[in-house]
């Protein structure tokens, strides 16, 4: 398998909330040897979390819905419903970022919580780098409004039976990826989490 880069340059573009840079390299070829010099534009976005609120008892999960930029620059609705997500601040450990934003965007202590998986957001042209959680709650009270101020949050928070959004991904109306990962997930870990949560087992 092939498994050298040279890097030829790296130069940052724009280094706001999100890096941009620019990135000349030759890459090992399956038939042996180095590419010809390339160029391509990297996002740099770091490390960020999401969670999966399931309350085993209501046999619901919590959900959010917000107004998302790059749905808006897609031409697509852009309020999306998606689970909670939130960046890692240098040094935070992932356990205490998926607990922060899961009260942060729906108001909810997380009574329990298990890392599933991670998985690259988008590997052609970004570093952002997602680890999903899923998340023992009581969605019974879910609802309301919810999002920090100073983040220009503005998050609606509601319940949903889990079985009825496992079948969105039947009837194609799941719009953004990382909830049908996470719709997925629940899908094969559901019954499991019921059977140990609600046993209070490990």
């Amino acid at each position: 398998m092939p498994d050298q880069v040279k890097i030829l340059s790296r130069q940052r573009l724009y280094d706001g909330y999100n890096a941009f840079d620019e990135i000349r390299l030759k890459y090992e070829r399956y038939a042996g040897g180095l590419s010809r010099p390339i160029s391509r534009e990297l996002l740099v976005r770091g490390v960020a979390v999401s969670v999966i609120p399931y309350d085993p008892v209501t046999d619901g999960l919590i959900l959010i819905e917000q107004f998302r930029i790059g749905a808006f620059g897609a031409e697509r609705h852009p309020w999306l419903t998606e689970v909670v997500a939130g960046r890692a601040e240098p040094d935070e450990e992932l356990h205490d970022v998926a607990t922060r934003e899961t009260f942060e965007e729906t108001g909810h202590a997380v009574k329990r919580l298990e890392f599933l998986f991670s998985y690259l957001i988008n590997p052609a042209c970004s570093t952002e780098t997602m680890h999903m959680f899923a998340a023992h709650v009581d969605a019974s009270q879910a609802g309301g409004f919810h999002g920090l101020d100073h983040e220009d949050e503005d998050i609606r928070v509601f319940h949903v039976p889990a079985a009825e959004a496992i079948g969105w991904l039947l009837e194609n109306k799941v719009s953004n990826a990382n909830l049908m990962i996470a719709l997925q997930a629940l899908a094969l870990r559901r019954k499991d989490f019921r059977t140990r949560w609600l046993a209070g087992a490990d």
